[in-house]
């Protein structure tokens, strides 16, 4: 005879995961254990330090509160819940006792599901698991623990498809053939000879390497009587070598070899040229363990000539994008290539740029990029924002150097526009004279900036203070962060309103876990998640990276990791922070590719429970990292 009640819970329980995740018959014969429970406005359902049970629960109708009871017998409303969503989970994942306290909201059914049946007949369904571990964690009080954290933002390696071998470590020769720096170049060449190889690595009395010879080398410098057969290998060698530590991926030796244009990496203990040599990666090993990969996308970008090559490449890289997302390719490696390849598009425009121009420059310059691209985040086609720095010249000279780079800039800034990178509607671009300027005129830019921090300073202290180098001499570069550092040492307030500014923006989440959405205008009703969510990650790091005076690290991920690395008593927190960013960025590509837009603004009702879950999810670091922030600065007067 047939269930009418069980038919009903089905049907129920089937528009909602991890239940949408099953096969009819398991979730039936869960729909027939399934307990129906009533609530009344106040009803309890599990208390805070309660023994775990043996269901956990889906609202019905209505909606649950959980929350939190703290030392001082306050309550902190951490969720409310409503129909679809699941909640009481800690018996499925930890046989812990509870540590929030659930309570009808208002008058309301929920389904009570007994784990022992749940658990038989999904226990060989992962999905369904990494859903519970998701909706547990989004739930649980202590989000900031390695085991929950690294479950809920762990980056899976595909199971198929060639592209898995980039991020595999590379193979490399174990035992590299040798010589020291007083061998003259005759010995090194019959050892090569002798072990038919097409390079030999130079090394000091500690077995560091301090140059290499390849056949090239004895090519172009001996054969052609540059130099005699008995000459020493040091006048011979290409020095310094480039080093990596041993277990790098495929894809990361690729990229070291395309940036510094060689054919051989010396792997060493410590990935520096001040360690032992361990053995060395060649181009050929590369090759050997690719087929299609990057490397096509990166030479055809330095092979080009005209803009339309470079956006045919360009756009071939959107393409490697979205397959890597869709393999659940790491999410690192996916920002090193793209950024590795908006680089050197860039580069390569500047290049095709400066043979259009009537004269070479008239002094060394940088091409820096500020904002996501100078944070290594623009995985997607966004506006420009970008900066020229140029050498000093004397006052009478100012105006024609910087007309100069003014036309430059524009040639550039056109071809990234007909490239598919759009024009800064803030004008923020190196074809502006505020954003062409000269070292001294950048230093003084960045002092006022620092020592007179008002509204306009600190928002274009916002995009400026992520800057990376992208062409031309870095030794500039490297001045003007120096010159930063210096007057940050000089003043106190400018901290002080950069953490103004990074805890401005309140949790995406309303008073009743809603998400804030855009209230009027075009995106009347979208939730922006790079305002909301993403901005405010990116604000808190800027702010602890300078504030610890580090330089030259500008991912806001990987500041991150660099400050769970220095201070160690805050490092769930900053781990938690540097996974969620990773989270959201993944999240607002795939929105972008989706929709053949940025991603910026999400119609939230088109995403799943799940995906709503998971956004939810990334939110909580951002309310302890502000929390923090607030403390560490003293900010609670000042907002």
């Amino acid at each position: 005879m047939k269930n009418s009640i069980a038919d009903r819970v089905f049907d129920f329980l089937k528009k909602y995961p991890p239940f949408n995740l099953l096969k009819n018959d398991d979730l039936l014969e869960i729909s027939k254990q399934v307990s129906i429970i009533y609530l009344e406005k106040g009803d309890t359902v599990f208390k805070k330090g309660d023994d775990f049970n043996t269901d956990f629960y889906l609202v019905r109708n209505g909606a649950v509160t959980l929350f939190h009871t703290n030392s001082n017998n306050e309550q902190e409303v951490l969720n409310i819940c409503d129909a679809g969503d699941v909640f009481g989970v800690r018996p499925l994942i930890t046989k812990e006792n509870y540590k929030l306290t659930a309570t009808a909201n208002e008058e309301s059914i929920i389904y009570a599901v007994p784990i022992d049946i749940f658990q038989t007949v999904t226990s060989d369904n992962a999905n369904v698991y990494k859903y519970l571990i998701t909706a547990f964690a989004t739930n649980a009080y202590d989000p900031y623990t390695a085991e929950e954290t690294g479950k809920i933002f762990v980056d899976y390696l595909p199971h198929t498809s060639q592209d898995m071998v980039n991020f595999q470590s590379a193979n490399y020769t174990k035992r590299p053939i040798t010589c020291n720096i007083d061998s003259p170049l005759k010995d090194a060449a019959i050892k090569m000879s002798t072990h038919k190889i097409g390079c030999i690595i130079v090394t000091n009395e500690h077995e560091y390497p301090i140059g290499i010879i390849t056949n090239s080398d004895i090519k172009n410098k001996i054969a052609t009587g540059l130099f005699p057969i008995e000459t020493s290998v040091s006048y011979i060698m290409s020095s310094p070598v480039i080093t990596a530590k041993k277990g790098l991926t495929v894809a990361d030796g690729q990229l070291q070899m395309i940036k510094h244009n060689i054919g051989h990496l010396c792997i060493t203990k410590d990935g520096t040229v001040n360690s032992r040599l361990l053995g060395v990666l060649t181009h050929h090993d590369i090759l050997v363990s690719l087929g299609n990969n990057p490397s096509v996308i990166l030479k055809a970008i330095k092979r080009a000539k005209r803009t339309r090559k470079l956006r045919t490449a360009r756009l071939k890289a959107n393409n490697l994008l979205k397959s890597y997302l869709e393999q659940n390719i790491p999410l690192s490696h996916i920002i090193k290539i793209i950024s590795q390849i908006n680089d050197t598009v860039t580069a390569q425009a500047i290049v095709i740029a400066l043979k259009k121009m009537p004269t070479p420059p008239p002094v060394s310059f940088s091409w820096m990029a500020i904002g996501s691209q100078g944070r290594k985040e623009q995985l997607l086609f966004t506006d420009q924002d970008n900066a020229i720095v140029f050498n000093d010249v004397s006052e009478s000279k100012y105006k024609e150097t910087q007309d100069y780079f003014l036309k430059l800039a524009k040639l550039v800034t056109k071809s990234l526009n007909k490239i598919g990178f759009e024009y800064c509607e803030a004008d923020m671009m190196a074809s502006n004279p505020e954003w062409c300027k000269s070292l001294s005129e950048w230093k003084l830019q960045f002092k006022d900036w620092i020592l007179n921090p008002d509204e306009k300073a600190i928002l274009l202290s916002s995009i400026f203070f992520d800057y990376s180098h992208v062409y031309g001499d870095e030794k500039l570069i490297d001045d003007l962060s120096d010159s930063i550092f210096e007057n940050l040492n000089k003043t106190s307030s400018f901290i002080k309103f950069l953490g103004i500014d990074a805890v401005k923006s309140p949790s995406p989440l309303g008073f009743f876990k809603q998400f804030l959405v855009e209230q009027d205008g075009e995106q009347k009703d979208l939730f922006n998640i790079k305002s909301r969510a993403m901005m405010p990650l990116i604000d808190a790091a800027r702010l602890l990276i300078l504030n610890n005076k580090i330089k030259g690290i500008n991912n806001t991920s990987e500041r991150y990791e660099k400050l769970a690395e220095i201070d160690p008593n805050n490092k769930e927190l900053y781990e938690s922070c540097s996974y969620a960013f990773k989270a959201l960025l993944k999240f607002k590509t795939k929105q972008g590719i989706l929709h053949n837009n940025s991603g910026k603004f999400i119609e939230l009702k088109t995403l799943t429970k799940e995906e709503q879950l998971k956004l939810r999810r990334c939110f909580k670091p951002i309310h302890e990292i502000q929390e923090s922030l607030k403390l560490r600065f003293d900010l609670k007067n000042f907002i």
